[in-house]
């Protein structure tokens, strides 16, 4: 979300929660800096506001003041908007004290010395006796964290260069996040690929230049039981390092390196011979196998499969 946006929404709550009476539209334009002059634009900008606030639990009601009222109007009741009081244990209170602190050292250091702030100011002390004797700390180091943190947060699709592992070159991609999470000290984004039309998982220290966005907020829709962790986890622990493994039908006589480094090889009796090998990134393998052209076919798995075909009729086309 924009800064001048976020301004925008938070002038409208305040505006809302302030008022004594329901205000229509063209009074909420009137005191709100940032709305165009009324209009389309505005009726566009404003139907979009509302929709945002509602989406982030704001309890915008509508209704008239009077009887006699033409317009529709709008307000927040206080009642709805303000918060149950927070109670805490005190090992509670500590757990999220600990949390602040990893933060430290990060890019969420604002936002965690702020969240921490607000417990302290409604009364939540986390007790020295009940906090673990431990410092954790998380860096974000890569300057795409914050635009992906931020991509997730506000369901946006992001466009980056990313370079492979392996590969000599970078390429392009458009991902739809679904999160980012830290395993091993290290950063991963995992999403839909749609470029390559299926989930991928991309390590943030790989990534080449500027994150930027690539549609409006709300456009990226996460899948009910995607995990985020799974994900990085099951492409972080695959078998040699990383590596996957695939099936080959190689014609007699060709890729000599294929055959180097395979884990294993079966001769046919009908031209083509069984090549089993690991590849440690699908991007830099789906151009290096469509290279051979008509002498390697992949068998498995379906997705490298399907990669290389969609990859060959690109370059027919």
């Amino acid at each position: 979300m924009s800064k001048r946006r976020t301004e925008r929404l938070l002038s409208i709550v305040v505006l809302l929660l302030s008022a004594r009476r329901y205000l229509t539209a063209e009074e909420i334009r009137a005191a709100v800096h940032g709305y165009p002059e009324a209009g389309e634009a505005f009726k566009r900008m404003f139907e979009r506001d509302k929709e945002e606030l509602r989406d982030l639990g704001i309890p915008l009601e509508t209704g008239l003041t009077s009887p006699l009222d033409d317009e529709v109007g709008y307000r927040i009741s206080r009642q709805d908007y303000a918060l149950p009081e927070i109670r805490l244990e005190p090992d509670e209170a500590a757990v999220l004290g600990i949390a602040a602190r990893v933060w430290q050292s990060a890019s969420l250091a604002g936002a965690a010395a702020g969240a921490l702030l607000k417990l302290k100011a409604a009364g939540m002390e986390d007790e020295p006796g009940k906090t673990p004797g431990i410092e954790p700390r998380l860096t974000t180091q890569e300057p795409a964290f914050g635009p992906l943190w931020e991509a997730v947060r506000d369901h946006r699709p992001v466009t980056f260069t990313y370079r492979a592992s392996g590969r000599a070159q970078a390429s392009k991609r458009t991902l739809e996040p679904w999160g980012v999470v830290n395993r091993r000290g290290h950063w991963y984004v995992a999403g839909h690929d749609r470029d390559r039309d299926a989930t991928r998982v991309f390590r943030l220290s790989r990534i080449e230049g500027p994150v930027k966005m690539a549609g409006p907020a709300g456009s990226v829709t996460v899948p009910d039981g995607a995990d985020v962790r799974e994900l990085v986890k099951d492409w972080n622990t695959a078998p040699d390092g990383g590596r996957k493994a695939a099936t080959l039908r190689v014609r007699a006589g060709a890729g000599p390196l294929l055959r180097k480094y395979a884990q294993s090889e079966e001769n046919g009796t009908d031209g083509w011979d069984t090549v089993r090998i690991t590849y440690p990134d699908a991007d830099w393998y789906i151009e290096y196998l469509a290279s051979f052209g008509p002498d390697v076919v992949v068998l498995d798995p379906p997705e490298l499969r399907d990669a290389v075909i969609k990859h060959l009729r690109g370059v027919l086309s």
